[in-house]
This record gives structure tokens, C-alpha cells and sequence, in this order.
């Protein structure tokens, strides 16, 4: 940018040690809907992690010995300015990250509150173990500890809601933080660092620090005083996480991506099915884990589905983010759309059909969006299941839907790829829909819903999609370290 752009730029700066730092190289990131550079992002590397640790590192004696009910207080504290800012986190989400006000302002910022109310309520309800042995003399029981400092990785989809999911847990249970936001969506995560002064968080237990993953997240990965990491992203940058903590034994929470089937028995009721489903499709612009990409529809009600499912998914609005209106909003980066675009030209030159979006129906965008990265809902039919696009992580506005004939088949094809995070099962018939749940080769089961969550109970997938679950429980044994203790008397 020339210098009088670069002036009106917005610039990020690491929050290190309870301060803001500047860096010495910085990144651009681009306003998704504008396709223009709004925000400039530090370039970190060994040296900021470096100094991020060793804060955190300074900081752990003083927060773990805090009592779970002061560190719960200070969470709720946290949750109240953040809530209390909700409208102007949601705007800078949404221009951040491309995705609608309107989602940002209903899904992501609230759940960011929740996430934190969530766990500083949970850490005050844990209960450890005791077992006896009267022939022995002996009383057995468990302690639970804080491991140290955490190494937290989170991605560009959702990007406060799934930073905080890593946060709340990690602080709520007494360690200190190194966090990583994604280096395409960071604002929000700078915006919480100027409120955890006020919300009472003591120096150093939070650290945020800006750049890309294979130069600060490789640092975050590698060094040898950040004992667990927790990641969500893709499989791949997983597989190199693995390999490089491998030397240092960490501890890993990965939450991967997902290739996640909705299935549609002929007994579905689709006054309730097709909207919900062309939800699970294309929120968030389709750049959310847990959205449905492939949808299965038994062969006799397939016609019908398929007709009024491109009709819904039609009546979708993509456009400028800030408009109310607006249903779609822009995909994360240049890169990112060309990426899905050749989806559906690999799927189009395989002779599948597409019904309706990419290349099918015009795209008409206001006159300050016309650089930015759209994409209309786009459904496409009659792809097979060995298909790239049915068989890879599109992260787009983009579904398949196939007709299947019987309950055994549609399992062995829902279970056909290497991926496992979500399914959805759409049937009035009960038992049914218990054998159906129980055969799915995936972490999460919704029936006749999609996205509906309790906090409370293990979230994450199997397969490629990840290692490890989050939730009350789940979160609270990955982020403690537990100590058996025996006492003879």
C-alpha cells in the first residue's frame, strides 16, 4: 500500500506480558468483501513466541494458585465487556473475516460470551476421584493440576468463537495462554486483548500473538516450555504439529476438518429438513466444519427434495456482508475461492450437473463489491461418491446431493471417506434413526436438527478429523494434569 493507504490502515500489535508490543514485520490482510488490504498484521516469529512464553511462563505460579472461583469470576468479568461490545465485535468480524453482520452478530460473538460464562461456570462443578481398600489400609484419590503454559492455534471461520472455546477452558482450569489467531482474521482477537486488563486478568496470563503459521505457529509448536497444544484446522498443518511436538511428548487437542453427511430417509419431514439443510450447507458461506457437503436422499423422494432444496438454496442473498439482508457473504481470501471454484469445474468436467450457483446463475454484486470474493449457493447432483468433491474438505458454498435406495448401503457410503466430525439423520422412524447413529463413523450425530449444542457434553471427531474431544469434561482432563494419591493409614 502507498504511504497515505497505509496510514488509514488499521495496525495489529502482539499483546505480550499484559502489553500491547509492536513487531518488527508486518502482513497484509485483506477486507474479504473489497478484495482491498484494510488491516496490517505482525509477522511474529521464534523471538515474539519466545517472549510470549516466557510472560506466560512468569505468570503460572500466580494464576494456578488462584481458586477456581476467583479465576470464574474474572472469566465472567470478561464475558460482560465482551457482551457489553458485542455490536462493535460483530462488525469487525464480519469485515475481518467476509462473513454476514448478521451471523457474526447471532452465531459468533455471542458464542464467544457463552464460551466464557460457559467454563467459569463448568470449573466450579469438577469433583476427582476417591476409591478405598479397607483389606490394604489404603485411601485412593485423584488431584487435578494446571499443566503450564498452553499453545492455542485457532483458524479464520469462526475466528473469536473458536479462540475463545480455546481460552476460557485453558485459563478456567489455571494455565497460561500463547495464543495464534489466523493471520487472515485477527482483529477480534486483538479487540479482546485491550478489555482483559479491566475484566482483571493479570499480566501475562494471556498472550496473543499475530502471524502465520509456518513461521509463529511452528515456533508456538516447537518450543519446549509449552507443554500441550490445542489446534483447529486443517489435517494436513495437523500431520506437521504432530511430527514436530513428537520430540517434546506434548499433549495434543486436534479438531480437523469434516466431509459431513446429511441423510434423508423418505420419511423425512422436509417442511423442516430442506431449510434446516440448506442452513448446514451454506452458513458461514460454507466455511464451517460441521456443514453438510454431501447429502444423501432416499430414491423416492429425491426428485422432490432436489427441486425445492435449488429453490431455497436460490432464495439466498450474496452480497455486501453489512447488509441485513444478506445470507452469503465473501469467502476468506482470493486463494480460497479459486480453490472451491475448481471444485466445481473438477465435478462439472466428471459429468456431474450443477443445479444452480457457480457458473449457472448470475452474480450481481453492489458497485463497492465488485473485488470481493463471492460465490452463489451452489448444489450439484449426479457427482460419485469416489469424486474429489465428494471425497475432499470443500469448505465452501458448495453441496452434493445423491439418491441412495436402503439404510445398509447409505451407511457404507456416509462411512466411505476418510473424514468423521458430523452427521445429520433426517427420519421420523425412531429406531431407525438409533441403528443409523450408532453405525455413523462420526463424533457428532444430530437428528432432524443440525448445530444444536450443549457445552456440556465431548465435542471433536474421528478418523482425520481430529484426536481428542472438548467440552465440560473433556476440556477439563485435557487441560489439567491429574495426580494419583495413596495414603495408607
Amino acid at each position: 500500500p502507498t504511504m497515505a493507504q497505509s496510514q488509514a490502515l488499521l495496525v495489529l500489535e502482539n499483546f505480550i506480558g499484559g502489553k500491547f508490543v509492536p513487531c518488527s514485520s508486518y502482513i497484509d490482510s485483506y477486507n474479504p468483501s473489497t478484495g482491498d488490504v484494510y488491516c496490517r498484521v505482525p509477522d511474529s516469529g521464534k523471538e515474539e513466541v519466545e517472549a510470549a512464553v516466557k510472560a506466560a511462563k512468569d505468570a503460572f505460579p500466580i494464576w494456578s494458585s488462584k481458586s477456581p472461583l476467583e479465576r470464574s469470576q474474572i472469566l465472567n468479568k470478561l464475558a460482560d465487556l465482551i457482551e457489553h461490545d458485542l455490536e462493535a465485535f460483530a462488525q469487525a468480524e464480519s469485515k475481518d473475516q467476509g462473513k454476514t453482520i448478521t451471523f457474526a452478530r447471532t452465531v459468533d460473538i455471542p458464542r464467544a460470551v457463552h464460551n466464557f460464562r460457559f467454563f467459569a461456570s463448568s470449573i466450579l462443578h469438577h469433583v476427582t476421584e476417591c476409591t478405598e481398600m479397607p483389606a490394604m489400609g489404603c485411601v485412593h484419590y485423584t488431584s487435578r493440576a494446571p499443566v503450564g503454559v498452553a499453545g492455542l492455534i485457532s483458524p479464520w471461520n469462526l475466528p473469536l468463537y473458536l479462540l475463545t472455546w480455546k481460552i476460557a477452558p485453558a485459563i478456567a482450569c489455571g494455565n497460561t495462554v500463547v495464543a495464534k489467531p489466523s493471520e487472515m482474521t485477527s482483529v477480534t482477537a486483538w479487540m479482546m486483548c485491550k478489555l482483559l486488563e479491566k475484566a482483571g486478568v493479570p499480566a501475562g496470563v494471556v498472550n496473543v500473538v499475530f502471524g502465520t503459521g509456518g513461521k509463529a505457529g511452528e515456533a508456538l509448536v516447537c518450543h519446549p516450555d509449552v507443554p500441550l497444544i490445542s489446534f483447529t484446522g486443517s489435517t494436513l498443518t495437523a500431520q506437521r504439529i504432530t511430527e514436530r511436538s513428537a520430540p517434546h511428548c506434548k499433549r495434543l487437542s486436534l479438531e480437523l476438518g469434516g466431509k459431513n453427511p446429511a441423510i434423508i430417509f423418505d420419511d423425512a419431514d422436509l417442511s423442516q429438513c430442506i431449510p434446516t439443510t440448506v442452513r448446514s450447507s451454506f452458513a458461514n458461506q460454507g466455511e464451517i466444519c460441521l456443514c453438510t457437503s454431501r447429502i444423501f436422499v432416499q430414491r423416492g423422494i429425491y426428485s422432490e427434495f432436489l427441486k425445492r432444496f435449488v429453490a431455497e438454496a436460490k432464495k439466498w442473498k450474496t452480497g455486501n456482508p453489512s447488509d441485513p439482508t444478506v445470507n452469503v457473504g465473501a469467502l476468506i481470501s482470493k486463494e480460497h475461492l479459486e480453490k472451491v471454484r475448481n471444485y466445481v469445474k473438477k465435478a462439472q468436467a466428471e459429468g456431474a450437473r450443477v443445479l444452480c450457483g457457480e457458473g449457472v446463475d448470475p452474480l450481481a454484486l453492489p458497485p463497492g463489491n465488485q473485488k470481493g470474493y463471492f460465490m452463489l449457493p451452489t448444489v450439484i447432483a449426479e457427482v460419485k461418491d469416489e469424486s474429489c468433491c465428494m471425497q475432499e474438505e470443500i469448505f465452501g458454498p458448495v453441496t452434493c446431493v445423491v439418491a441412495f435406495d436402503t439404510e445398509e448401503e447409505v451407511i457404507q457410503r456416509a462411512n466411505g471417506v476418510k473424514y468423521g466430525l458430523a452427521a445429520t439423520v433426517w427420519s421420523g422412524n425412531v429406531g431407525r434413526v438409533h441403528r443409523v447413529a450408532h453405525r455413523l463413523q462420526s463424533g457428532l450425530v444430530w437428528t432432524n436438527c443440525w448445530l444444536v449444542r450443549d457445552l456440556n457434553l465431548p465435542f471433536g471427531g474421528m478418523k482425520a478429523s481430529g484426536i481428542g474431544r472438548e467440552g465440560a469434561k473433556d476440556s477439563y482432563e485435557f487441560f489439567t494434569e491429574v495426580k494419583t494419591i495413596t495414603i495408607k493409614h
